[in-house]
């Protein structure tokens, strides 16, 4: 479960054109204009820091309330507050950041990351994981149980559970507070320099050359106390993080592996990738993190398939390299690779194929591969888009149908089945599978491009308005989605109940825009 906006239910609703056109009179007098807070993004970075210090009393975006888990960082920020900055800073990512919108590698990475939170002591928030296309080695955690991983950690783990190992330390760093604490703990040492040292945290954690910036210019006199309570903080993350290993079945000792590999790759680089700035990795804490994992019983973990599918996509189309230098890296890679994972690379083949529309040969390979394993989320995937590139999306519509007849919400299915119905040209039954899925999963913005597109399609530019709007606020560009709502609402039928839909989720946004301000 995220923190999101909620979307209005289907539930009908009774009122009156009266009470209508007040509520669009209302939004309209309420609707001031703003300059887009993402335009200015270190700024807004340091009113969301300001404001969590001084524990502005601003309503949360979350509808459940969760209890203060009573630490001594309860003092500084509260488990409510840290939602809220969670989700504003999350939509700020999502308009500055190159977010992979990509439904198989975000279940991929949503599979690891909740089997890990499962077995994690401490959990307070809800979760929320995703990649950002970037070849730098980065991975950062952030109020509200935000964990984002930069491709670039793919072509540099080799297993399964080295990529775990990064995200079980992520999830650690919120489930221990860690960047709550250390506010507090810069309040009671320097008080006066509170709001610059809060505001530079935040900005460190995605941008670690301005963050670390930002941190040097608040006080030189702080400098060496925060870097010890750093490394503290990463050591206990470590700690955590290979208890969370162990108990959710990954290799312990990968952590310590990937750790050291990375340290002496980059020991001698003048400039070290982001990772390490935020996450240094002196010698003591290699050998501690090395020490803990040889204390737990060895664990014999197969290699992973799914592991080795995603890596070789995000080589595939995530990596920025031409399509003779992925197929050479597919190759030299499965000459070391035992057999069993001798698919996954097939797998990446077929993807350059795909990609460059040599179609009878990605054809062969998947046609293949689907033999194997015909549920795996990877081949439907790229069958899907196979059969699309073949002009062929009845074969498409047909092969999701009897996957879904299994797995009926699976995410990826739905939204590919959703992308096949369009291609294929029944755009109602699209709208009416967008319309569940955008319902169950409102932060999907794959979801919300499809339905617009099908409501273009069918000529009902109110539900087209509509699904721009949702895209607009999730990267809190809140007047631009105000206004297509207005729009949408100006469009519909007077008096009905899409009208009077569209008028009640301008009355959301504009509180929402308020509360999002309000951080300021």
């Amino acid at each position: 479960m995220t923190v999101v906006v909620p979307i209005i239910s289907n539930t009908s609703t009774s009122l009156s054109q009266e009470n209508v056109c007040s509520r669009e009179r209302l939004a309209r007098s309420n609707f001031r204009s703003y300059s887009n807070p993402m335009l200015k993004r270190t700024r807004s970075l340091v009113y969301l820091c300001v404001a969590a210090t001084l524990g502005h009393p601003v309503a949360s975006f979350a509808q459940t309330e969760l209890p203060d888990i009573g630490t001594a960082a309860g003092a500084t920020l509260t488990i409510d507050q840290e939602l809220i900055y969670g989700d504003a800073y999350m939509r700020m990512i999502r308009a500055s950041s190159p977010i992979v919108n990509d439904p198989v590698m975000n279940e991929y990475v949503d599979s690891i990351g909740h089997r890990l939170v499962s077995n994690a002591n401490d959990v307070k928030t809800p979760f929320t994981f995703f990649l950002i296309r970037d070849r730098d080695i980065n991975a950062f955690a952030f109020f509200g149980g935000y964990v984002a991983l930069h491709t670039g950690l793919f072509l540099h783990a080799h297993t399964e559970s080295e990529i775990a190992s990064v995200m079980a330390h992520e999830i650690a760093h919120v489930t221990q507070r860690h960047l709550a604490r250390r506010m507090e703990d810069e309040a009671r040492r320097s008080p006066a320099t509170l709001a610059a040292m809060a505001a530079s945290l935040l900005l460190a954690i995605a941008s670690p050359q301005a963050g670390i910036a930002a941190l040097t210019a608040t006080t030189a006199g702080s400098m060496q106390a925060s870097i010890n309570y750093t490394r503290s903080n990463e050591k206990e993350a470590d700690r955590f993080g290979i208890a969370t290993l162990a108990r959710a079945e990954f290799d312990v000792n990968d952590m310590p592996r990937f750790f050291s590999r990375l340290a002496d790759e980059y020991r001698y680089a003048s400039t070290p990738p982001a990772m390490l700035l935020t996450h240094p990795l002196p010698e003591d804490r290699i050998t501690d993190s090395r020490a803990r994992a040889q204390s737990y019983p060895p664990l014999r973990i197969m290699p992973s398939i799914d592991y080795h599918l995603a890596r070789s996509r995000v080589v595939v189309r995530y990596a920025g390299i031409k399509q003779e230098a992925a197929l050479d890296w597919l190759n030299r890679t499965a000459t070391r690779a035992p057999v069993e994972l001798q698919d996954a690379f097939e797998y990446g083949k077929a993807l350059v194929y795909l990609d460059n529309n040599k179609l009878d040969q990605a054809d062969k390979i998947l046609t293949q591969l689907m033999r194997t394993a015909p549920n795996n989320n990877f081949y439907l995937d790229a069958a899907t888009d196979l059969y699309l590139a073949q002009k062929k999306p009845e074969k498409a519509t047909s092969m999701l149908e009897k996957a879904l007849k299994v797995r009926p919400h699976n995410k990826v299915l739905v939204i590919n089945y959703a992308n096949a119905l369009i291609q294929q040209e029944k755009y109602q039954q699209a709208l009416t599978s967008l319309q569940r899925y955008t319902h169950d999963n409102p932060n999907d913005t794959n979801g919300w491009h499809l339905m617009s597109e099908a409501s273009i399609k069918l000529g009902l530019s109110d539900k087209d308005l509509a699904a721009r709007a949702e895209i607009l606020a999730l990267n809190a560009q809140w007047d631009k989605a105000i206004q297509l709502y207005s729009q949408a609402s100006q469009v519909a039928e007077l008096g009905s109940f899409d009208q009077a839909r569209y008028d009640a989720r301008i009355d959301q946004l504009l509180i929402q825009r308020d509360r999002f301000m309000a951080l300021q």
